[in-house]
């Protein structure tokens, strides 16, 4: 999980500081995220308004470019972008040139002659959404909704924000990430973000064979035991056992994961009593979490999708802000 070469800070920065494009949590600044989860807490509440629209991205054109399957990340993006009064447009690997034979560059080079503002891309190989933004010129935005290994930044900031509306301070968090590490982007950008915020006790839970062996270098500690693990942690994200990235066998069985990591209400009384529970989805009752776990007053599985269009919102507005005010 050492760092890949994909420094993308200096290319998803204006001058200013401000986004250009949103492609990984490395190198961005605390202030930076807090901005992105302050700008969140204005559309919180849309989904609770009658009109649930905000003129902000009002004439804006904006791609869902996916290459790998996705509900929950692709439907939040959408909804976050129409709420933004954007015109939106779907595109995914099934349905496009690619599937012809066309390069992702020329898919993104014809979006552009198109006129779109700004592509939204989900990829399994890491370095699609840096690919993109490299080559266009900043002639068009580019957000990454995941790709391959690498990142998935804007769920690692709808779980900060989430984390922050119930631990706001971050500087006395005590934070378990449990699972297949080894295979999530989800797992690296947290881990960024939480470094970034000050959370001084970081900690992965899972076999050894689902642990990166560099993962330390990331500022965690690493822990093969629940028991061990999750001893007074403040917050608990359990991730996807990722079996469609998996090469060779891994884990025993799926009912040895669960009985060994899975997380039950007998497991999280390890836990501070306060302490809170999260997945960034989809979750599989039974192997990574058990229904009672995942239905609890702890969990914040839920909340965690709301949130999720409100970041997304956030991610959208400032990015395209930010493409205004370097255009000037």
């Amino acid at each position: 999980m050492s760092s890949s070469g994909l420094r993308d800070s200096h290319i998803q920065l204006n001058e200013d500081g401000s986004l250009r494009h949103f492609l990984t949590i490395d190198g961005l600044s605390q202030s930076l995220l807090t901005e992105i989860m302050e700008t969140a807490e204005r559309f919180i509440d849309f989904g609770q308004r009658k009109i649930k629209k905000a003129p902000l991205l009002r004439g804006y054109t904006i791609v869902n470019l996916f290459f790998e399957p996705s509900t929950r990340t692709r439907t939040t993006f959408e909804i976050a972008a129409k709420r933004l009064s954007a015109d939106v447009i779907n595109l995914s690997a099934q349905r496009s040139s690619t599937s012809k034979g066309e390069t992702l560059l020329d898919t993104a080079r014809n979006l552009q002659a198109m006129h779109a503002d700004m592509l939204i891309v989900r990829d399994s190989h890491a370095g699609a959404a840096h690919l993109i933004a490299t080559h266009l010129n900043n002639q068009l935005q580019v957000v990454n909704a995941g790709d391959g290994r690498h990142a998935h930044p804007t769920q690692a900031m709808l779980d900060m924000f989430t984390i922050r509306q119930h631990k706001p301070d971050f500087s006395k968090l005590a934070v378990a990430i449990v699972g297949d590490v080894l295979h999530s982007r989800v797992a690296r950008s947290q881990i960024q973000a939480l470094v970034i915020l000050g959370v001084p006790d970081i900690r992965v839970i899972g076999p050894n064979t689902l642990i990166p062996t560099d993962v330390e270098s990331l500022g965690v500690t690493a822990h093969t035991s629940m028991d061990t693990g999750l001893d007074n942690v403040d917050v608990v994200i359990m991730l996807r056992l990722q079996r469609e990235r998996m090469t060779g066998q891994l884990i025993a069985s799926e009912q040895e994961y669960f009985k060994t990591w899975g997380l039950t209400e007998e497991r999280m009384a390890a836990a501070n009593k306060d302490a809170i529970v999260m997945h960034p989805g989809p979750i599989n009752r039974g192997l990574e979490i058990s229904s009672s776990m995942a239905d609890s007053s702890k969990s914040l599985i839920l909340p965690q999708v709301t949130n999720g269009i409100a970041i997304r919102m956030s991610v959208l507005s400032m990015v395209m802000s930010g493409a205004e005010g370097a255009g000037e």
